[in-house]
């Protein structure tokens, strides 16, 4: 079942939109309440078959799911993530029973960028959520002013190639004026 508590928006402005994947109803309540009161707009989903394709009707700023779930884990939802180059960048928290160290490893090696550890304190996942769109926005910024200046270094080679040219051919027509000169 999909949920989506608040409607889609500019994903550029606004809160940021979160996929939560959750296949225990009454955790997906709690976690869309509680996420919903700090001001998130969320997709909230019990299957991860739903999620994908809610990933790709419109971009979402962070994935949190369970480690655990079936048929596909929050294991298996990281590594699709990271395989897509459209997805690849989206921070992902995954959360886990206490005592699921191997779970927890296993999320890291898919590359998950967080693992939180039931039963946890929802202060700390909400300041790991909260950090992690925070370092994601950086990183996306990063990469446009870096895109940005890569694009104004081409200009510039261009320009100075072209400055390079128009001085070869004045050198050219310098050199060409110099020796009528000297002729006569």
């Amino acid at each position: 079942m999909l949920i989506e508590t608040a409607p889609p928006s500019n994903h550029s402005t606004g809160a940021a939109r979160l996929l939560v994947i959750e296949p225990n109803r009454s955790g997906l309540d709690v976690l869309t309440k509680r996420l919903g009161e700090l001001g998130y707009r969320l997709i909230a989903c019990e299957s991860a078959e739903n999620a994908i394709a809610e990933m790709h009707r419109a971009p979402v700023d962070l994935v949190l799911a369970e480690l655990r779930m079936t048929p596909l884990s929050g294991v298996e939802i990281t590594r699709m993530i990271r395989d897509e180059t459209v997805l690849k960048d989206t921070p992902v928290i995954l959360i886990t029973g206490k005592t699921d160290s191997a779970g927890a490893v296993d999320g890291f090696a898919a590359g998950a960028d967080d693992v939180v550890a039931k039963p946890f304190h929802f202060e700390v996942l909400a300041a790991r959520i909260a950090r992690r769109i925070a370092r994601a926005k950086s990183v996306k910024e990063l990469r446009h002013d870096n895109a940005a200046l890569d694009a104004r270094v081409v200009t510039r080679a261009i320009e100075l190639g072209e400055i390079r040219d128009a001085f070869e051919r004045s050198e050219a027509e310098r050199l060409r004026l110099e020796q009528l000169v000297s002729r006569g």
